[in-house]
Formats: structure tokens, C-alpha cells, sequence
């Protein structure tokens, strides 16, 4: 059995069936870990959805910033982006067996020495306290208030983690971290505004993997989001979002031994 980690999708649904030959993915005995961003701004998203929910169990999804967006745009909160690709989803017949199973998928999965999570963890959270936090907004997710934490989730505040955070601030900032983190202070405060290269970090703030005494560095954090910062792959972290969308590649690596498979995506796999 092997599992093979997979960077971001984003509805390239044509690129993953080409991935999954390259690696010789066998359905009935190797799993897949999917970073998150299973949807949006490529062709195919419904497709897409619908082959990760039928795999079960051969399948570990944690969800990105861009499948939290489908949820929201579901319930009818937010505000719809021009260049979105997700009313095939919204006007499927089984558009609520799918949401539904989305909506219950994890936002952080821990696995031996690895952690799956979009984004990133920050710099104070032990991989074992941000399963826990991860656990806290899945139960709210799953649960029959959903509706009240799509209403809430969304923004940018608080943008610091505090164990003093109650309520609907305290899952707005695990969600942050985990979906849509890319640089932080070394103490830990979020910026969202930037989403260039690692090299391009603003003044008081580094790449969240890079903040020295980071609690989670004793794992391999796998990750995706960041498409400018391309595939990374360093002894405690497997950055693999390597901008299928944007023309790049779609990339695979088999966490037992870190072998590596990509292959090209269209230019044109973003939708304008």
C-alpha cells in the first residue's frame, strides 16, 4: 500500500486522472492525501467532487479556502467572485450529498510523523493542539448550527491565536491559520495580503514554516495553498500546490519514500 499526497486541484479534474496513471495509483490498495482546494477555477470541480466522495476511505481530504467558499456560496453568504467555476456544483442534482460530505471532512489530519493541512499551522500550535483546534471547528462544520458558522466564519480578525478566544473569533482564527496562512510574525499575528513568493514576505513577517521554534517542526507538514512559492520539499515539510491552475504542474509525492510525479497542466486551466 502507499499514499500519495496531492497538491491542489482547484477542478483540474483532467490533470488528477493523468497524476493518478503517472503514479500507478491502485484503487484498491493505495490512498490519496488531498491538501484541500478539491474545487474552483478549473473546468471540471462537480467532476472532481464526485470522484474524491466516491473514493471513501482511500481518500483523506482536508479542506482549503476554496471549498470552505463553495460552502458559503451554497448557504447563500459572501460574495460570489467573477471568476469562480461552481454552479455545475450548486445546480447538480446531488449537490446536497455533496455538500454535505465536504462539509464533513477535516480541516487537519495527523498521521505518524505527518500532518495534512491547507495552509499552514502557526508557530505556537504543537501538532497534536492543532488537532484538537481543527477538531473544534469540524464539529461545529459537521453539526446542525453550520449555517451559524458560514454566517460568521469569513474575515480577517482576530489575527493572532490567544487561548483565551471564545466562540465564533476563536474558530475564525483556526481557519485562518489552517486554510488561508501564508506569512506571520514570529510571534504569530496573520497577514493576508501577500501572496508572492517567500522571498517577497512584508516588513515583520517570514514564511509561517520558516518562524524559528515552530512547535510543529518535529512533523512533515504537508501543505498546499501557495502557488508562488511552488513545490517545497524540505525534511519537515512537503509543499505541494505547484500552480496546476496557472499552467504549471500538478504534483504528486508518495510519502513512504518522497518519490515525486508531475505532469503539465493547460495554460488555460483558470477560467477569467
Amino acid at each position: 500500500m502507499a499514499t500519495y499526497a496531492v497538491g491542489d486541484i482547484q477542478g483540474c479534474y483532467d490533470a488528477l486522472q493523468r497524476l493518478l496513471e503517472a503514479c500507478r495509483f491502485d484503487v484498491a490498495a493505495d490512498r490519496l492525501w488531498l491538501v484541500g482546494d478539491l474545487v474552483n477555477r478549473g473546468p471540471r470541480s462537480l467532476d472532481t467532487l464526485r470522484f474524491v466522495r466516491d473514493l471513501g476511505s482511500r481518500a483523506v481530504t482536508v479542506l482549503g479556502n476554496h471549498d470552505l467558499y463553495l460552502l458559503m456560496a451554497a448557504a447563500g453568504f459572501g460574495r460570489r467572485s467573477k471568476g469562480d467555476t461552481l454552479d455545475p456544483i450548486l445546480d447538480a442534482a446531488d449537490r446536497d450529498e455533496l455538500l454535505d460530505w465536504l462539509r464533513c471532512q477535516r480541516l487537519c489530519h495527523h498521521e505518524g510523523r505527518f500532518c495534512l493541512v491547507h495552509a499552514g499551522l502557526l508557530p505556537q500550535w504543537t501538532v497534536g493542539k492543532a488537532r484538537a483546534l481543527a477538531h473544534e471547528v469540524e464539529q461545529v462544520l459537521g453539526g446542525p448550527d453550520y449555517l451559524d458558522f458560514m454566517r460568521n466564519m469569513w474575515g480577517s480578525e482576530p489575527v493572532a491565536w490567544s487561548d483565551d478566544l471564545t466562540g465564533w473569533p476563536r474558530l475564525r482564527v483556526i481557519v485562518n491559520a489552517m486554510t488561508r496562512m501564508r506569512f506571520c510574525s514570529p510571534e504569530g499575528a496573520m497577514e493576508f495580503r501577500s501572496k508572492g513568493e517567500a522571498s517577497a514576505a512584508p516588513d515583520g513577517f517570514v514564511p509561517w514554516f520558516e518562524v524559528p521554534g515552530r512547535l510543529s517542526a518535529d512533523h512533515v507538514l504537508v501543505t498546499g495553498h501557495w502557488s508562488a512559492l511552488g513545490l517545497r520539499m524540505e525534511a519537515n515539510l512537503l509543499a505541494l500546490d505547484s500552480g496546476c491552475l496557472w499552467g504549471r504542474h500538478l504534483t504528486a509525492v508518495r510519502l513512504e519514500d518522497r518519490a515525486l510525479f508531475q505532469v503539465g497542466c493547460p495554460a488555460n486551466a483558470a477560467q477569467a
